[in-house]
């Protein structure tokens, strides 16, 4: 399988999760405050969303790869 239908492989399916997920989340840790032994951890969970339409671009971007990536 070649890189070009690999990537476009990829786009599909990337796009297939932020239709069905609609984003992600992760864990930011951060120190703000150190004095001496002592030492202060902030956990803070961030959310990123991803648009419909950033899906389905990925989606078409994908099918046009796989369509007429290989034709030259």
């Amino acid at each position: 399988m070649n890189p070009l239908k690999l990537a476009a492989l990829a786009l599909i399916v990337a796009g297939v999760l932020a239709l069905m997920y609609g984003g992600f989340s992760y864990t930011k840790e951060t120190h703000d405050v150190k004095l001496g032994p002592i030492e202060l951890a902030l956990k803070e969970k961030q959310t990123v969303n991803v648009p419909v339409w950033a899906g389905v671009a990925a989606i078409a971007a994908g099918a046009a790869l796989l369509l007429f990536g290989g034709k030259r």
